[in-house]
């Protein structure tokens, strides 16, 4: 399985001068996180890791300090995350049939979620991990204005991993790049094209690190995991 990382954002709603995926969680990168997750996974094989040149170097030395043997990329991406990820996929390697995109930032994703959507992604066109919502949702108009209350049944937070069909999608960007759409994720390319996007089971602790609290909800989350990790091993070796 083919796996792309969005990883060309600067962390200005982070407070940061630079790339947020640098930023250290635990002691590590959140991009380094993402990766060992990604490295643990049965079915990933190859990793491309879509940034700005001028953070090569740093993702170089984090990569060299990583044990795996997957095969690892780097690929220059664009001003945006559509056209970062437009370039990723015309840097697949041409025997590549489908896609795992990740958000570098949903650095508490569990190689048991990419495993998931790699499983099912061979089965159908395009798929997105997601989340019931719990909350009430509101549509708000420009004035203020309650206008509706939809159903939050039918109501589900849009997550990373998304898979595709590699032919497809690029289609789909292409299409979009004719057209001028300018979309937040590649299921609403495939959305807009007419294509089925099914919905797998997401996990509610992977969250996007985006501003400086979610920051430390992840440094949380992920000390519990590793609490919990910790006392599964020690178990098994009957301490």
């Amino acid at each position: 399985m083919y796996l792309l990382i969005p990883a060309a954002g600067m962390g200005r709603r982070m407070g940061s001068q630079r790339n947020k995926l640098l930023l250290t969680l635990l002691g590590k990168s959140l991009l380094s996180w993402t990766l060992e997750a990604a490295f643990k996974s049965h079915y990933i094989n190859w990793i491309g890791i879509i940034g700005q040149p001028v953070d090569f170097p740093d993702f170089q030395k984090m990569i060299s300090g990583l044990s795996t043997n997957k095969s690892i990329e780097l690929i220059e991406g664009g001003s945006t995350r559509q056209e970062s990820v437009y370039k990723g996929l015309q840097a697949l390697p041409p025997e590549a049939e489908q896609v795992l995109i990740h958000d570098g930032a949903r650095c508490l994703a569990t190689p048991e979620l990419l495993d998931r959507c790699a499983e099912e992604v061979v089965k159908c066109p395009g798929l997105i991990a997601a989340v019931p919502v719990k909350d009430t949702i509101k549509v708000v108009d420009s004035s203020g204005l309650i206008q509706d209350t939809p159903d939050r049944r039918n109501l589900w937070a849009a997550q990373t991993p998304q898979g595709f069909e590699v032919k497809l999608l690029k289609e789909c960007h292409e299409k979009g790049r004719q057209l001028g759409w300018e979309v937040t994720d590649d299921a609403a390319l495939f959305e807009k094209c007419g294509l089925p996007v099914k919905v797998v089971a997401g996990e509610e602790t992977n969250l996007k690190v985006t501003t400086p609290v979610d920051l430390r909800v992840a440094e949380f989350i992920l000390t519990e995991a590793l609490k919990k990790e910790e006392g599964r091993s020690k178990k098994e070796e009957g301490v």
